[in-house]
């Protein structure tokens, strides 16, 4: 069958990728992904004299509306069309990059009298198809919205534009004695680590964006500017709007501004790196570490492949063995030395092999580093292949016999992978190298990961948020709840222009189209 005659079909099972059941997923991957064609290049939009006419006229007026902020290159609307982790890229219409808040009301007015799609996009580090546009729509970067606006260290807090990165944030920190702890290993924007709320490494301490997070301000699809939260540790002042927004995936509205939680920069640092015989071994002692109450501020697992993935990668010269991460922050040294002995002792219990201590601040971020790179050094150790990566997490209690089922059932699939994670939360990731034409079975070993985890009170994704690949399983996790998220996304979207098909559908309004 020939690439023409080819289209129609894969354009109707395309329509499938994107509901709920996920079931064109499975059908249309191998087809793509083999390369046998490519719908990169081509929009699912089209038609014939008439629809082409109108759609310069549309982008003329948007030009009109932003002179020098509107990106209509092939290059930058698929970069802008794709996201790290999901193995579709589809160009979108056009990139506008608006600089101010009434840019943003603006963009969103265009967009409503021309019924186009706005997808917001922060620095492009999501992983679950965030970015992918389902219909006709623009790209709405706000990369240039990138100021720190105010920092108030009598109060541990500052307020920044959404663009603004996490890393760029702690830079312009240094010297007032505070940072940002949230880390989800790539430079995300702020914006967009509360759009998916981020977490990372420091989360068992510190915690995700949800609880770093003390105001927003946020346009809705109708041009209305809200301004949710307040300034302080806490509040019992009316429903809590400003969480509903965290974590809607832009799907809710376009967040334009932060007021985020800043912590004192930690007096004393304590870092190790804690070897196992196995994995289960080292699961086990990350539960023991926990329930002690200990303070831990890091609590990272990696596994043999990891650990090899990384040697390969950066030269780290590190033992292939499963392996703990931690780290410990105290005020004093007294206290960071029976922290870090007790967690010890209790490692060495759960059938330690080996302890390497971090000596130096330069050896400390080296050991971090790694942690943040371990997915690209899997991609470096695996070139040509798709990667499927799964977020569940579960109560502590069932970490160990969570992670064990994860090693088997990827055995027993015929699937190779490795296991790393923020065990301290009860969340970790399997990252599962394929070839395109073996896709769909490690689609199968997530879902089947995802469908255990639910069984065992757990969630789908604990921290890089639903997108495109896991709404099929919000129904299960949600149950009836999850029609009142639709109603909420209908009332405050009515169109459905915001990110349509992330997180999760609803029947469009009349003139959706």
């Amino acid at each position: 069958m020939g690439k023409p005659l080819l289209a129609p079909v894969l354009r109707s099972l395309a329509q499938g990728l994107h509901q709920e059941d996920g079931k064109g997923v499975a059908l249309l991957l191998p087809f793509l992904l083999a390369g046998g064609y490519s719908l990169a290049s081509r929009p699912f939009w089209g038609g014939g004299r008439q629809c082409k006419l109108r759609g310069m006229e549309k982008l003329e007026a948007l030009k009109r509306l932003f002179p020098g902020k509107v990106d209509l290159s092939e290059s930058e609307r698929l970069r802008h069309g794709k996201d790290e982790g999901y193995p579709l890229a589809r160009p979108v219409l056009a990139v506008v990059y608006p600089e101010n808040v009434e840019d943003v009301q603006k963009a969103l007015q265009w967009a409503r009298e021309w019924e186009v799609a706005v997808i917001p996009y922060g620095a492009g580090t999501s992983l679950e198809g965030h970015l992918y546009p389902t219909r006709e729509a623009i790209s709405l970067d706000l990369s240039r919205m990138n100021r720190l606006l105010e920092v108030r260290p009598e109060d541990f807090l500052c307020v920044v534009e959404p663009g603004l990165t996490r890393k760029a944030l702690n830079e312009a920190l240094k010297g007032t004695g505070l940072f940002f702890p949230v880390d989800p290993g790539a430079d995300a924007s702020l914006g967009g680590m509360a759009a998916t709320n981020a977490s990372g490494t420091t989360t068992v301490r510190y915690g995700g964006m949800r609880q770093n997070v003390l105001a927003l301000q946020v346009v809705l699809a109708g041009g209305e500017v809200l301004e949710l939260g307040r300034p302080v540790r806490k509040t019992s002042s009316g429903y809590d709007l400003k969480d509903l927004f965290i974590g809607s995936e832009g799907t809710l509205g376009v967040i334009t501004r932060l007021t985020l939680r800043l912590h004192p920069l930690p007096e004393h640092v304590h870092t190790l790196r804690v070897f196992f015989p196995g994995v289960e071994e080292a699961v086990e002692a990350s539960y023991r570490v926990m329930a002690t109450g200990l303070p831990v501020a890091r609590l990272e697992l990696l596994d043999e492949l990891a650990m090899r993935a990384l040697n390969r990668y950066l030269g780290a010269g590190l033992p292939e063995r499963p392996a703990l991460f931690l780290e410990f922050h105290a005020s004093t040294k007294e206290a960071l030395e029976a922290e870090s002995t007790l967690a010890l002792e209790l490692m060495r219990e759960a059938g330690a092999l080996s302890v390497e201590a971090a000596k130096t601040e330069e050896e400390r971020k080296r050991q971090w580093e790694a942690r943040h790179q371990a997915y690209w050094a899997l991609v470096h150790l695996y070139p040509g292949h798709h990667f499927v990566i799964t977020d569940v997490a579960v109560p502590l209690s069932r970490l160990a016999e969570m992670v064990r089922y994860a090693q088997s059932l990827m055995a027993e699939m015929g699937l190779a992978g490795n296991i790393l994670g923020h065990v301290g939360d009860g969340n970790f990731h399997t990252l599962v190298p394929v070839l395109p034409e073996a896709y769909p079975k490690a689609e199968a070993y997530a879902e089947r990961l995802v469908e255990r985890a639910l069984e065992l009170g757990g969630t789908c994704t604990a921290e890089h948020g639903v997108g495109l690949r896991k709404k099929r399983f919000l129904p299960k996790e949600h149950g009836n709840a999850l029609e009142w998220m639709r109603k909420i996304k209908a009332l405050l979207d009515p169109e459905g222009l915001l990110n349509p098909g992330k997180v999760l559908d609803i029947s469009p309004s009349p003139g959706y189209s």
